[in-house]
């Protein structure tokens, strides 16, 4: 890096001895299976919530706004405060920040049976996105701190990206499911029992910090409103550049007010004594090349999810239930993939595992691109091929990533991997948004979809997963072109 990262700030605090980490996930069952509940029910929250908008907008006497702004308010509070939270938890504990989030999280769900109209909806969401804030950079970091075995952190962080992506695509079937037999309430009322037995199994099986896993400089306020600028409005842009048209006054302001406060973080960052973010960590070439990799991961699986969430239900006519169903082979992947991420890292390394991972996911998304026109087997091959990548890469660059930075900085390590995934989110809906109003229409019909729209939709979806391919390939390809196999890498 180019310059030292600042010391961590001990003050009169005792010195503690190394704690022994364990050597297994099964005798860390109980905090492992905390973490991954964690990991669960942050992941699945928004998917899940989907499905039941038009039942919500009825009960609620909701506008198509309001119901956007459901999911939008939570997404928009969540990422923005990703970098805070992480910061957060570097300095006043891991476990505490974690317990405090799933603590709040759960008690706020639990106020959705008070929830009489949307706007009560909407506030209550934008709270949850806080506190699940404060549980994504958490329980990675954790994993870090439980686990001293690469190989075991790999399988561990391996089978909570498999919890994480299995929930985003079983979710909505099982929530359709739900809906037929009880109230939308229950959807968010589901996360209090999980967040109780998440935090027990937190207090019980895993330790408090102490100074060491710590540092104490002060937290850098003006950086932490900066971050959340610059990442909330940046979002929000690409969200309304789709629903208002990118020429529009309220795109074009919030994206300059998003640079401006980019500008206004890397001035601040670069004279604050104690940074919310040392910049030099964006200099280690894993720390970018894993944050670009996740990103371009996370604009190839939105940009499928979404499309083929029109695909099945409206271009074919398939049940909310059946196009969830139609997703398992992102689901059969993640369970049948699990040894391939540590055969390949053991060994070709990082980079090269990476880049073969990337090439599964722009060779699937090429895949989706071909059999838009030729059945559903076709499809089913292509989500195979580019679930196999994804999990290659959501995992082994969390690790690369993580192990990067100092032990007592994991935390908001683990913030900027999520800060990627959430931007690639935002720019995948972005792009497929943009491309589907171009080629396709600005408005697509809720009933049914004849021929002649159908086979346009077709042509926009084609093209759309080629484009995402393009960009998978440049950006995903470069970032892991750069990944390095070891924290004792030369650092630049």
């Amino acid at each position: 890096m180019s310059s030292p990262l600042p010391e961590p700030i001990t003050g009169s605090a005792p010195v503690t001895t190394p704690r022994s980490r364990v050597p297994s996930l099964r005798a860390a069952w109980l905090p492992f299976t905390a973490l991954c509940l964690a990991f669960f029910v942050e992941m699945v929250d928004n998917t899940v919530l989907t499905i039941a908008l038009p039942t919500m907008g009825r009960d609620l006497h909701a506008s198509t706004a309001q119901l956007q702004w459901v999911t939008g308010a939570y997404s928009l509070v969540f990422g923005s405060l990703l970098l805070t939270a992480g910061s957060l938890a570097d300095r006043f504990g891991r476990r505490r920040v974690l317990i405090t989030g799933l603590a709040g999280f759960g008690l706020v769900s639990a106020l959705v049976w008070l929830v009489t109209d949307a706007n009560q909806l909407i506030a209550l969401r934008a709270v949850m996105g806080l506190f699940a804030a404060c549980m994504a950079p958490v329980t990675m970091s954790l994993v870090f701190r439980l686990f001293d075995d690469e190989k075991v952190r790999m399988r561990a962080i391996s089978l909570m990206v498999m919890v994480g992506m299995g929930s985003m695509a079983l979710g909505p079937v099982v929530a359709g499911g739900a809906l037929h037999a009880v109230s939308w309430h229950w959807l968010l009322f589901v996360n209090t029992p999980i967040a109780a037995f998440a935090v027990l199994g937190l207090l019980l099986g895993v330790s408090k910090d102490t100074a060491e896993d710590l540092h104490r400089a002060p937290l850098d306020v003006p950086a932490a409103v900066l971050t959340m600028a610059a990442v909330g409005l940046g979002c929000y842009a690409l969200t309304s550049g789709v629903d208002h048209g990118w020429g529009s006054p309220i795109t074009v302001g919030c994206f300059v007010a998003a640079v401006l406060s980019v500008i206004g973080f890397i001035l601040r960052e670069r004279s604050a004594r104690h940074p919310l973010l040392d910049l030099s960590l964006l200099t280690h070439p894993t720390v970018r090349g894993s944050a670009l990799a996740q990103l371009a991961s996370s604009v190839a699986m939105m940009a499928a999810m979404f499309l083929l969430i029109l695909h099945f239900q409206y271009a074919l006519g398939w049940s909310p239930m059946r196009a969830g169903l139609g997703n398992l082979p992102f689901v059969v992947m993640m369970l049948l993939s699990s040894p391939v991420s540590e055969k390949l890292i053991t060994a070709f390394g990082h980079r090269v595992t990476c880049l073969v991972a990337t090439a599964s996911v722009v060779l699937g998304t090429l895949v989706l691109a071909v059999g838009v026109a030729h059945g559903y087997w076709v499809l089913a091959v292509g989500m195979s091929v580019m679930a196999l990548g994804l999990r290659i890469i959501m995992t082994v660059c969390a690790v690369a990533l993580i192990e990067s930075v100092p032990e007592d900085r994991t935390s908001i390590g683990t913030a900027l991997n999520d800060v990627a995934q959430e931007l690639g989110t935002s720019l995948g809906t972005a792009v497929v948004g943009t491309m589907i109003a171009a080629l396709v229409a600005t408005v697509l019909p809720t009933g049914a979809w004849g021929p002649e729209f159908t086979q346009t939709f077709f042509h926009g979806e084609r093209t759309t997963f080629l484009v995402v391919a393009a960009l998978v390939a440049v950006v995903g390809g470069y970032g892991c072109a750069t990944l390095t196999d070891s924290r004792s890498a030369e650092e630049h």
